[in-house]
């Protein structure tokens, strides 16, 4: 992960208190964080940053999480999103999955856990972006490029084994050899 620019996350969650304790937690791990009440605030934000991983509320007053991802993908918006929800339901989590979505988290799972998605997926898009660019640089007659591409990289789990980087989640990463 590229330390010498900003690293901007948006939290958007009609929970004030999430919203809070989340901007407390990216703020402590040097990200900057900035929140939205709404799905509809953060698209009336016409100043925001391009940020670099959107965590999403999934059940948001007005406007869903995963109608958000839905309209974002609808325009090309290839953010990474992070799902975070406090209710357990197979069958949003189907759908947030199938969204293509970086990360799952309940509320209640660890912040240490919620900031090492965050991490792995802002390291992903890095690699991404820097394939992309080594992929101009070939067209343009320079060096191939190592990175890795999000199917190198994403894996489903059930809980955190062994060196695995994982709690009820899907995530991106890599595993520890």
């Amino acid at each position: 992960m590229d330390t010498t620019r900003n690293i901007y996350i948006a939290v958007i969650d009609d929970d004030e208190s999430l919203c809070l304790s989340m901007s407390r937690l990216l703020r402590a791990a040097r990200l900057q964080p900035i929140t939205y009440p709404s799905a509809e605030a953060f698209l009336a934000d016409t100043k925001r940053p391009k940020f670099d991983c959107l965590m999403l509320d999934i059940q948001l007053t007005g406007m869903s999480g995963l109608d958000l991802r839905r309209r974002l993908s609808a325009v090309m918006d290839d953010t990474p999103v992070i799902f975070i929800t406090a209710h357990k339901d197979p069958e949003v989590r189907t759908q947030a999955e199938a969204s293509g979505c970086a990360g799952y988290f309940r509320k209640l799972d660890s912040g240490a856990d919620v900031l090492a998605a965050i991490r792995r997926t802002i390291s992903v898009a890095d690699a991404e972006r820097e394939k992309g660019d080594s992929n101009e640089n070939q067209e343009k007659g320079g060096d191939e490029g190592d990175a890795l591409s999000c199917k190198d990289l994403r894996h489903e789990c059930a809980k955190e084994i062994g060196n695995g980087f994982y709690v009820e989640n899907t995530i991106l990463s890599r595993r520890r050899p």
